[in-house]
């Protein structure tokens, strides 16, 4: 015999995946011709499950084949239905992630080249910006080259000026009255 412990494990993870309720569970066993009670389902599916004992074959077996759908063979023991439901189940699963994941790839390549162009496009909105910043910038700083230039030449003229205007002051001949 399976243990019960593993058995009830997986009946709980089941019940969560088909995210059933415990009147849903009730009404799929009345249709089945089997019933357990509702607060059996309760303490079986509730949180301190652990707590309880359940009886194997009038209590677990009957919700296994309800829950994995089991398909009766002629040879096979309750167990051995259950479990190849849940492998049945798992394998569908499975199948059916794979066929999420393949559709994710999908639109995740989809996505990429989109963003991919989208980013491209911003990449190339900001290079232009930058460079009609840089080219602004370039220009002031050839504005102010040149007018640096012309304070540079009129300073010199200035002091041509000044050095002219001091020499003609030394050689003032009222200067040199105006000493004595």
């Amino acid at each position: 015999m399976t243990n019960t412990r593993d058995l009830i494990a997986k009946l709980r993870e089941v019940y969560k995946e088909k995210d059933l309720s415990y009147d849903k569970l009730l009404s799929l066993m009345e249709q089945s011709d089997n019933y357990v009670s509702k607060s059996t389902l309760s303490r079986l599916f509730g949180k301190n499950w652990e707590q309880y004992s359940f009886d194997y074959e009038n209590t677990l077996i009957p919700i296994a084949n309800l829950l994995l759908d089991v398909e009766d063979e002629a040879d096979d023991d309750s167990e051995t239905k259950a479990f190849k439901s849940l492998l049945k189940f798992k394998m569908s699963v499975i199948d059916e992630n794979a066929k999420q994941i393949a559709e994710l790839k999908e639109q995740l390549k989809e996505v990429s080249s989109k963003e991919r162009s989208k980013y491209a496009e911003r990449l190339e909105k900001e290079t232009e910006k930058f460079q009609k910043s840089l080219d602004f910038a370039m220009k002031q700083i050839e504005l102010k080259d040149k007018r640096i230039d012309q304070l540079m030449d009129a300073n010199d003229r200035l002091s041509v000026m000044n050095n002219r205007m001091l020499e003609q002051f030394m050689d003032c001949p009222l200067k040199q009255e105006c000493r004595k």
